[in-house]
């Protein structure tokens, strides 16, 4: 008898030892499994072109003359969508056509690079959301830009309000520091747009950058280690405000990015496919539409 209680025991220590170790196990493959899933996120180009769009009112250049859809492209914006959460970085004046184009029936938030009206201009839109969700639309911005949305929608802030407006929630980024939305981690970037301070954004190993034409030594450390660049070149020529296509490719090797899409171009940048043609591996110009994958 004393035998055989003695075998229960150590039986019974070597199960509790099991179920523990099984249970830790467990738990860590959870966060591990939840970790990864968080960090997986779909991009959709929802717009390529600078503010004008391509193709350009009364041009009848070959670019905007073209059939090639890869060379139509409305105001450039992103979407983001994790297993969780779906944001759109910039709502500009073709918002309402890109939500509709692509059926986004959820979106969580609109994270705002600068409040130049090419990437701003569309946010009156987000009524629509507001009815379905019966919730404001979370707003994220520094506070230039959120004091320039103030003056551009000032109906939506009113004291007293027409019925209809859209329900705005305001949060303002310190470009310094990370915030969360939803289940993704974002990082602010700061850049530069001539004088004018833009946003950038990093999420997981994705980064996103329009309308710059410089980035300080700090701010390239924060994109450093990404696998996915997504830069603006407006053209072949240099411009004052935006980087050119040469200034963008070697800024991209210099933050050794493995894969770069370019965006904001103009129709002054070329036909999509010969300037495609053109670029060295790893280098794409991106297109209305053209979806890809972070893991």
């Amino acid at each position: 008898m004393q035998k055989y209680q003695k075998s229960r025991k150590k039986t019974g220590n070597k199960s509790r030892l099991f179920c523990h170790t099984w249970l830790h196990i467990t738990h860590y493959s959870l966060i591990i499994t939840h970790h990864l899933a968080l960090s997986s996120t779909t991009n959709n180009f929802l717009g390529t072109g600078t503010s004008s769009g391509v193709p350009m009112v009364a041009c009848h250049c070959e670019v905007c003359t073209s059939t090639n859809n890869k060379d139509k492209r409305l105001r450039s914006s992103i979407l983001v969508q994790s297993p969780a959460t779906t944001l759109v970085i910039d709502s500009g004046p073709d918002f309402r056509q890109q939500m509709l184009t692509h059926q986004v029936d959820k979106l969580d938030a609109i994270l705002f690079t600068h409040s130049h009206k090419d990437h701003i201009a569309g946010l009156d839109d987000v009524r629509a959301y507001n009815y379905f969700q019966q919730k404001p639309m979370d707003v994220y911005a520094t506070e230039a830009t959120l004091k320039r949305i103030k003056v551009e929608f000032d109906y939506a802030f009113a004291d007293i309000k027409y019925a209809g407006v859209p329900s705005i929630q305001l949060h303002s980024l310190n470009e310094e520091d990370a915030f969360s939305v939803g289940d993704m981690k974002v990082q602010p970037i700061p850049v530069w747009h001539m004088y004018m301070p833009v946003i950038g954004f990093r999420i997981g190993d994705f980064t996103y950058i329009t309308d710059a034409n410089r980035i300080e030594d700090s701010a390239k450390e924060k994109i450093k280690g990404s696998k996915v660049l997504v830069l603006n070149a407006l053209r072949k020529e240099k411009h004052i405000s935006h980087f050119s296509l040469q200034e963008a490719l070697d800024l991209a090797d210099e933050l050794e990015v493995p894969e770069v899409y370019l965006i904001h171009l103009s129709h002054q940048m070329g036909l999509h496919d010969i300037v495609s043609q053109q670029l060295p591996p790893g280098r794409f110009l991106a297109y209305d539409g053209l979806k890809i994958q972070i893991p």
